[in-house]
């Protein structure tokens, strides 16, 4: 039975009820295609009512690409619903946990004055925020993901990329330049790198906290502890879908859903399945709602799976942090992303990685992994005074497992579970290999490595030998799986034979063909704002047109 069908039974029956209260028995029986009635007079009324209350567009998901479709598609006139799983004290998805950058093609200090307007004088003469083009921006995409990238769907990300901002900021969200973490104060200058300028005022809190007051004064409904259970779907495509709330199983019906509720980083048993042995043991740094819904209740009614189902971002983290992330304390539990300035050492004493083969923002979603697959599946991350100052501002609040010391001698026997001489035989190694003859620069490439060893270190390779030496131990953070949902630049959701689901559409981190093998970072929020205003402002137009 159609949506307009399964309406015009519902006002048929309303209608009968005004005139023949006691004669009429009716009960909603609910399942994906009809609905009869045996209950009695205006309780019949009452539970029809109730059951009958319809969206033009359901949003499912309460992140940052979530958010933008439901604002896209409200902007095209459409009734919208947002249902979000988690309580609203945790609402935000893993957007919430996120620094709050955004990768994003520009032309340098006019376009990023254009997004900061208050961007001093002061400010633009001591630093050189470079420029980003879409050239290099495809280049990047193309290069992390060894060039599986979907290119349609790169190119929709590259080319809307600035717009998009703009369009965030139009809504209330305000941006800062990135200091600090995408730009050091070198030699009295700041100099932006790998790829970011900016990042939403309030990290990823303080975006998807912007984005739930501009869906409050547009007038999206918002829906909280309500978890999706299944796609309503019939021969012209999505007619509604099934949720739990309270534990009272209800159906909302909708002309359009949007999918944009996460991957499956949070499901324990998929992780193991998809991602392989040991991934079961990982952390999870962002929300624990994460388990694949979305992902099941597309394919459940034929889309396509699509992407790399056995790849994800992880990263160094917190090795003794909680199974998932905290909102209360979002970004002090686990970043340890520094370790470009340092060495990293697994339980043998031998590095593992080169920590200096690019910025951090093109390794650090992959090197998770590879702390995972060291004996024990935890490392250290070793720095000297030289590079201690240039610590991000997580290693210096509560909750890191750090030592410290003052010969590398008693720090190595102050790091838990580390072989004493492999270390020690490591460090002498290092050392001896380092090229002291080049200057070292944090914000360039700077080409300071060393020469000869097993796995040199590219750049950034200061020498390891001034004291105070700190280390802080780390295990493998999951923030997202690269598995999921076949798209088009359009938003929609695809079946098994490349056409469009009627009615279906997804954005966020369930759509695959994106990343691959690694990821570049501050990527994640720009692809979910672009693919979350496009699958909105879609999902509104299609409902609107067949209302």
């Amino acid at each position: 039975m159609s949506l307009s069908s399964v309406i015009s039974r519902f006002e048929a029956v309303l209608a009968t009820v005004d005139t023949q209260e006691p004669a009429v028995y009716s009960k909603i029986h609910k399942d994906e295609t009809s609905f009869h009635m045996v209950e009695t007079g205006r309780r019949c009324r009452r539970r029809c009512l109730m059951d009958a209350q319809w969206h033009d567009v359901v949003v499912v998901g309460g992140g940052n690409a979530a958010l933008c479709a439901a604002l896209a598609a409200a902007e095209q006139g459409a009734k919208v619903a947002l249902i979000e799983r988690a309580p609203e004290a945790k609402r935000g998805g893993n957007s919430h946990f996120t620094g709050g950058g955004f990768r994003m093609v520009h032309h340098g200090v006019q376009d990023i004055k254009r997004i900061v307007p208050d961007l001093s004088d002061a400010d633009i003469a001591r630093t050189d925020f470079g420029e980003y083009s879409a050239e290099e921006y495809l280049d990047d995409l193309g290069r992390i993901t060894q060039y599986y990238i979907d290119p349609d769907l790169a190119e929709t990300l590259v080319i809307n990329s600035t717009d998009t901002v703009h369009w965030l900021m139009s809504r209330g969200v305000k941006f800062l330049p990135n200091y600090g973490r995408q730009a050091y104060n070198h030699e009295g200058k700041f100099k932006f790198f790998g790829g970011i300028v900016i990042y939403a005022n309030g990290g990823g809190a303080g975006l998807v906290q912007s984005e739930y007051k501009a869906a409050e004064k547009h007038s999206i409904s918002i829906r909280y502890g309500t978890r999706a259970m299944a796609l309503l779907h019939g021969p012209k495509g999505i007619e509604g879908i099934r949720v739990v709330a309270d534990g009272a199983e209800e159906t909302i019906l909708a002309r359009a859903i949007v999918l944009a509720c996460g991957g499956f980083e949070a499901n324990r048993e998929w992780r193991a399945r998809y991602l392989g042995p040991g991934w079961d043991m990982a952390k999870v740094r962002g929300t624990r709602y994460n388990t694949g819904d979305g992902i099941r209740m597309a394919l459940d009614i034929g889309a396509q799976s699509y992407g790399q189902w056995s790849g994800c971002h992880a990263v160094a983290w917190e090795r003794y942090a909680g199974d998932y992330g905290d909102t209360d304390n979002w970004h002090t539990a686990g970043y340890r992303h520094s370790y470009p300035f340092g060495l990293m050492v697994n339980a043998n004493g031998e590095r593992f990685v080169d920590e200096g083969a690019d910025f951090r923002n093109y390794t650090y979603a992959k090197y998770g992994r590879a702390v995972l697959a060291q004996p024990g599946s935890y490392a250290w991350q070793v720095f000297d005074a030289q590079t201690l100052p240039l610590l991000r501002d997580e290693y210096k609040l509560r909750g890191a497992t750090k030592v410290r010391a003052d010969s590398l001698e008693e720090l190595v026997q102050r790091m838990q579970d580390v072989n004493p001489a492999g270390f020690m035989k490591t460090i002498q190694e290092y050392n001896a290999a380092v090229k002291r003859d080049v200057k070292f620069d944090p914000n360039i490439k700077d080409g300071k490595r060393t020469v000869g060893l097993a796995i040199d270190k590219t750049n950034w390779a200061n020498t390891m030998e001034n004291p105070p030496f700190e280390a802080y131990s780390v295990g493998c953070g999951i923030t997202f799986t690269f598995g999921g949902l076949k798209i088009d630049s359009g938003g929609h959701v695809l079946d098994i034979e490349d056409a469009p689901i009627p009615g279906l559409y997804a954005a966020g981190e369930l759509v695959g063909g994106l990343f691959y093998f690694n990821y570049p970072g501050s990527a994640g929020l720009m692809a979910g704002a672009v693919f979350g205003r496009i699958a909105g402002r879609g999902a509104g137009e299609f409902a609107v047109q067949v209302r």
